[in-house]
């Protein structure tokens, strides 16, 4: 008897809670499976969105650290797509890629360019001359010596770089719901009045942001074992 009165009194407590638009755990924990799968499409998003960003502008950095004319049209180029609003970028593209999640992910790619190719291409350029004196004194060629000395005396930029485009690319993510692409985005949206709702979808961007930038800092530790020496 005495536990049902107070199953009564908790879901009365909830209940004035959800009215008077607080911060309610117990709605937080009875809905939460309702952001299970928005999260895992906004993992999707980023994850996806940042590979595909950092495949096109690695290879972009690598041709014009050779070719340094490349440098200004390319940057142009990048810096342009990355000043176009996130949902104007949604809209526009709507009518050519139609609703869904290839519209999102052109988008957000289009946002991690500029800033990855900046960073690998800083990367190269601040390598130390020693460096690379030191690598062609031992006879390496020049892919050689990009590979095996220039690369990886760049990881710490390059992985700076990729910390700044996923930590972005997931608050941009919220947007992707405008294409149709569902995410976190879609579940603050929907009821955005409501704190506990907030919270809840908004910290969960907030701890995949932080997992991702930790998840990067682990893996620029473990190729990078000279800087803990």
């Amino acid at each position: 008897m005495i536990l049902g009165q107070v199953q009564i009194h908790n879901r009365a407590g909830d209940e004035s809670c959800v009215a008077d638009n607080g911060l309610c755990p117990d709605w937080i924990w009875d809905n939460f499976d309702r952001y299970v799968d928005p999260f895992w499409d906004h993992v999707y998003l980023t994850v996806v969105a940042v590979s595909i960003g950092f495949a096109i502008s690695f290879t972009l950095a690598l041709v014009a650290y050779r070719r340094r004319w490349l440098i200004v049209p390319i940057v142009n180029m990048t810096a342009i797509l990355y000043t176009i609003p996130s949902v104007a970028a949604f809209f526009l593209l709507l009518p050519v890629t139609g609703r869904g999640t290839t519209t999102a992910l052109i988008a957000l790619i289009a946002y991690t360019l500029l800033i990855l190719f900046r960073n690998t291409l800083a990367g190269l350029d601040n390598v130390p001359d020693e460096a690379k004196d030191a690598g062609r004194g031992m006879g390496l060629t020049n892919r050689q010596l990009l590979w095996r000395v220039e690369l990886p005396l760049a990881v710490p930029e390059i992985i700076a770089g990729l910390r700044v485009a996923a930590t972005t690319t997931v608050g941009l993510a919220t947007l992707a719901f405008f294409a149709g692409a569902g995410g976190l985005g879609e579940q603050i949206f929907g009821d955005i009045n409501f704190k506990s709702n907030v919270v809840t979808a908004g910290g969960l961007c907030v701890l995949l942001a932080v997992a991702l930038d930790v998840g990067l800092l682990l893996v620029q530790r473990a190729v990078t074992p000279w800087k803990r020496a």
